[in-house]
């Protein structure tokens, strides 16, 4: 017999760390393998959460299964000024991170061989959910600009069907999904009778002004989305592991079981320190975002030179470049070259495609949102130099 952890692959994150066992010290590797802010959080947050530590008591103890009152109310009250309509704390659940949040909805959703359509290229963690819960991964290929087609969507619904994930902007192209093709996508799953998954990890550094979406939008906006959302990104908790879900409260009860048998509650000190980023850090995050849209444009703006040599960009935005090598060998075999021979450490877009995909064998995710403007320079002049 198969154990649910057998029937997928191994941590991709994991496996590329391998790569770069033994490679010296210099020059420095540029590591853009990983998603996640490599700095702690501003220094008025981390005494926030040394007082936390030191004189709440609150924040050693369990909390609730759902998230701490003030918490829910405060991602409600947000979501609501951010996207329009009406969100109300009882239809927020916080988690243990975002990839809690997916798995607790996956839970809540789905039973033995029912399906999910995911576009591609997908986030593999949402993959590997899907396998190790028994739910069949129904692959919905790129359209133009990578963005997924409704159309094609529709042609994929089963009576198995149980929901639609989007993630915006992308993990791993970095592309913004367009707010009209999210509406699209909200009414075919609601007049489907499906969920619709929006996952917005990365919405902090969109770069579009304004309500990404109108999705909340009305008064029944819950029977159809669930929305995601990780506080990991903006305010460099990645470690504290704290991720929201907006969705329908009876939803959310069901939710609560399988949250209640895995972690029983987000970590308070984690959940306490989102809270006073929310209240405190506004202009902080502003500028953070800025900062992120400054390197995205040193990305398109240097890519021509790799552009001449058959590079191509095939997505840029929030934390991700998504490329087309120019290379006779298949992504899995030039990415570990990378690390080794350019001390570049990045992902193959086998990681992000089924296993045989014919476009996975020329595509690489290169996660930037660490490098400043001068070290995207050094990153190009290195894959500008590498010949396998």
């Amino acid at each position: 017999m198969t154990s649910r952890t057998a029937t997928t692959f191994a941590p991709p994150v994991m496996e590329a760390r391998r790569w770069a066992e033994g490679i010296p010290a210099e020059p420095p590797l540029l590591n853009v393998s990983q998603a996640a802010p490599v700095a702690p959080p501003p220094p008025p947050l981390l005494e926030a959460m040394a007082d936390f530590v030191l004189n709440d008591p609150a924040t050693h103890l369990y909390g609730p299964v759902l998230g701490l009152p003030e918490l829910r109310a405060e991602v409600a009250m947000q979501s609501a000024n951010r996207y329009g309509g009406q969100v109300s704390p009882a239809q927020v659940a916080i988690t243990s991170g975002c990839n809690e949040a997916y798995t607790a909805a996956l839970a809540a959703l789905c039973g033995e061989g029912d399906e999910v359509i995911l576009p591609l290229p997908w986030y593999f963690n949402h993959k590997m959910a899907h396998d190790m819960a028994g739910v069949t991964t129904v692959p919905l290929g790129p359209g133009p600009g990578l963005v997924p087609s409704p159309e094609e969507a529709a042609a994929l619904i089963t009576p198995r069907t149980r929901a639609i994930v989007l993630v915006t902007p992308n993990n791993p192209s970095g592309v913004e999904y367009p707010a009209a093709t999210l509406r699209a996508f909200y009414e075919l799953a609601r007049d489907r009778g499906l969920k619709l998954i929006v996952d917005e990890t990365y919405r902090d550094f969109h770069s579009g002004e304004g309500a990404p979406h109108d999705l909340f939008a009305g008064p029944d906006w819950d029977a159809t989305l669930i929305h995601l959302y990780s506080f990991s990104k903006a305010y460099r908790l990645t470690g504290h592991r704290v991720g929201a879900m907006i969705a329908a409260e009876p939803f959310l009860a069901e939710v609560e079981k399988y949250l209640d048998t895995v972690t029983i509650c987000p970590t308070q000190l984690g959940q306490k320190a989102a809270l006073w980023g929310m209240r405190n850090l506004a202009q902080w995050l502003a500028g953070e975002r800025l900062e992120i849209l400054a390197r995205r444009q040193a990305i398109e703006e240097g890519f021509p030179r790799l552009a001449a040599k058959g590079w191509q960009l095939l997505g840029c935005g929030a934390y991700f470049a998504y490329v087309a090598h120019p290379f006779d060998l298949p992504s899995n075999e030039i990415a570990p070259r990378l690390a080794r021979e350019a001390g570049v450490l990045l992902l193959p877009g086998t990681m992000f495609m089924p296993k045989g995909h014919p476009e996975a064998a020329r595509q690489l995710r290169i996660a930037f949102a660490n490098l400043d403007v001068p070290a995207v320079a050094t990153l190009f002049d290195r894959l500008d130099a590498f010949a396998p």
